[in-house]
């Protein structure tokens, strides 16, 4: 049974072979050099290169802004002004030849003189008839004073009648404005020229 489990011759002899070829091939490198340039090529140092940091690029500051303030304006020396007195001159003047004569002075207007106006005017009892008294106010004892305006036309006669001043009774400004609005005045003037202007009146009742 041991015999019969054991490879055959063949196979035995191919076996040392292959051995005896790889002891062979070994000792033929030690005997080159070969197995030394292996053992040099592993154990050389190896070579590490530090990379330098790529910096990103810096960013440019930006500009600084425009100066927006207006430029000082130039300075500009004033003009000399020479004033000139004139000296006065006598009524006639001593011309030379050659210069013509000089101008004359202005006239000044003078101001015109100012208008003047005369009021119209009235005569009670002429012109017109003095208001009679109203009854009523008569018995009431009413009394007072009124004052009147009346617009005189050129001719002297009343375009229209007003109450001023009032005598306290309504009454008697009636009585006295309706009365005296019949009346013929004297039409008031400028520089002597009629015109159209207004007049007062002061008319008292009183119980005589």
């Amino acid at each position: 049974m041991y015999l019969a489990d054991q490879p055959p011759p063949s196979e035995r002899f191919a076996g040392i072979a292959v051995v005896v070829v790889l002891h062979a091939l070994i000792i033929y490198a030690l005997v080159t050099g070969l197995g030394r340039q292996v053992v040099e090529v592993l154990r050389a140092p190896l070579e590490t290169k530090l990379l330098e940091e790529v910096k990103p690029p810096e960013k440019e500051a930006p500009p600084p802004p425009p100066d927006l303030t207006a430029p000082p304006p130039p300075f500009i020396p004033p003009p000399e002004i020479q004033v000139r007195q004139q000296a006065a001159t006598n009524a006639i003047v001593a011309l030379s030849r050659g210069q013509p004569p000089a101008a004359p002075p202005p006239m000044i207007a003078q101001p015109a003189p100012a208008a003047v106006r005369v009021g119209p005017t009235v005569e009670v009892g002429k012109s017109c008839r003095v208001p009679e008294y109203p009854p009523q106010s008569r018995l009431l004892g009413e009394t007072g004073a009124v004052v009147l305006k009346f617009l005189v036309d050129v001719n002297g006669s009343v375009l229209d009648s007003q109450v001023e001043s009032s005598s306290g009774h309504p009454r008697l400004d009636e009585a006295a404005r309706a009365a005296l609005s019949l009346c013929r005045f004297k039409a008031g003037t400028v520089d002597g020229k009629p015109e159209k202007s207004w007049a007062k009146l002061r008319y008292v009742w009183k119980i005589g």
